[in-house]
């Protein structure tokens, strides 16, 4: 009986003593640990590994940060590793190592590092660590950066091991589309044919069918673009005319969709330049000069109208059409960029060659500010331009005998801004000392007819 009880004493002191250990390890060398293992800076890193290697026959020194804890003398040949591998993994191969070693610190190191892990899962960060072929992923249950919520899919990005450690970090890209106006255009349509591809008569009829059943813009375009293509050569303006697309094409000038506008406008501008495609576009001209008037300042589709414009008025036969947008040219003249204004100024020529046009074009309203076209700062093109706007004007004037009857024309018009004012005329006696020789030669050519 007294053996048993003695027994009992030893078996006693040894699991206090182990509690003893343990807690120590606790206060002490696994409080230092476990702030080294989840240090942030440490965080980057793909794979973490500890290890404890005591040596026979003598105590283990473990070292963390300034501070070294001495370990017990007991033979420990169990080594303890955290990576590689996934959670379940690593906590069964910690339960193994410690136990096939024998050493209380290893067990308690081992424990310890199982119940940190479980610890970790119920608050859902996860252990972090990586795999052999250096791939990161992101957790299932975090969000993914740059999406909402948990939702989308997280993109794996491959990294070059270097040191055990993986390049790059895990990201995931937005695949929000950009907030546009219009309609997104796909990339990919398996149309007919080539936009710059020669059709003949049957193909062209296949596109014009296309165009005209389709309301996908992304066809749409597709499809003008290919007419307009076409119609650059002589013998597809009239293919095209014959087939009936003149009106299959003008009827996309009511749409909203700038693109399609502009597109539209292209292709009747290589039709017009044919004189029969001219008498079936001119059904829609004012329309197009309405729309080219009200739409976007120096947009795309504003200088396709004009270029529009500019060929339907090189002949006499449909200048009478556009004659009451003659003030809102001149305003567009005096508002808009660099190439809007040379656009406009090769329109108003194109009347001023007309002298039964005159009358309607010298006494429309214009704004004063116009005068400023005249100075010394605008390039070659634009004085050119106005000169010869001027010029022209002023021949048409003598040959209609308007002179005499200046009292019928306002003080705002462009007879009295031209004629009268006198200021014009001294703007252009300034341009005389131009240094450009051939503005100086159109000045001496204006001021002799004067």
């Amino acid at each position: 009986m007294g053996r048993t009880r003695e027994a009992g004493c030893v078996a006693a002191g040894m699991v206090i003593g182990a509690g003893a250990c343990y807690c120590v390890y606790r206060l002490t060398w696994g409080k230092d640990e476990n702030e080294k293992i989840w240090d942030d800076e440490e965080l980057s890193s793909d794979t973490s590994e500890i290890e404890v290697e005591p040596e026979k026959g003598a105590k283990t020194n473990v070292e963390v940060g300034a501070q070294a804890k001495p370990q017990s003398d007991i033979k420990a040949n169990a080594e303890v590793r955290l990576g590689l591998e996934s959670g379940p993994g690593v906590r069964k191969e910690a339960h193994c190592e410690s136990q096939s070693g024998g050493g209380l610190e290893a067990k308690a190191k081992a424990l310890f590092n199982i119940l940190k892990e479980q610890a970790s899962a119920k608050m859902g960060k996860g252990p972090r660590v990586g795999n052999i072929s250096g791939n990161r992923t992101l957790a299932s249950s975090l969000p993914c950066p740059g999406g909402r919520g948990g939702g989308c899919h997280p993109t794996k990005r491959a990294g070059s091991m270097t040191n055990g450690k993986s390049k790059g970090k895990a990201r995931s890209k937005s695949t929000r589309a950009p907030p546009t106006a219009w309609t997104v255009r796909r990339g990919k349509f398996n149309f007919p044919y080539k936009i710059d591809d020669i059709l003949s008569t049957p193909d062209l009829q296949k596109v014009l069918n296309i165009l005209e059943r389709t309301n996908d813009p992304f066809i749409q375009e597709v499809a003008l673009v290919t007419l307009g293509n076409n119609a650059a050569y002589s013998f597809n303006q009239n293919a095209i005319r014959e087939l009936g697309g003149v009106p299959v094409i003008a009827k996309l000038i009511k749409t909203k969709d700038p693109i399609i506008r502009e597109k539209t406008y292209n292709a009747l501008n290589n039709l017009s330049v044919n004189a029969e495609n001219q008498g079936k576009i001119k059904t829609y001209i004012s329309q197009v000069c309405d729309d080219t008037m009200i739409c976007r300042l120096d947009s795309a589709v504003q200088m396709a109208g004009l270029r529009l414009l500019t060929n339907m008025t090189v002949t006499n036969h449909y200048q009478h059409l556009l004659s009451y947008s003659f003030p809102d040219f001149f305003a567009l003249l005096f508002l808009g960029n660099h190439f809007t204004k040379i656009q406009i100024m090769k329109l108003i020529i194109n009347f001023t060659e007309n002298p039964a046009m005159t009358r309607k074009l010298v006494s429309c309203k214009v704004p004063s500010e116009l005068i400023s076209l005249f100075n010394k700062e605008w390039d070659r093109e634009i004085l050119l331009n106005i000169l010869t706007l001027f010029e022209n004007i002023n021949d048409n004037i003598k040959t209609e005998g308007l002179a005499s009857s200046r009292k019928e024309f306002s003080r705002s018009s462009l007879f009295f801004l031209f004629k009268e004012s006198g200021v014009c005329v001294k703007k252009i006696r300034a341009l005389a000392s131009h240094h450009d020789l051939v503005v100086k030669v159109k000045v001496l050519k204006v001021l002799t007819k004067l």
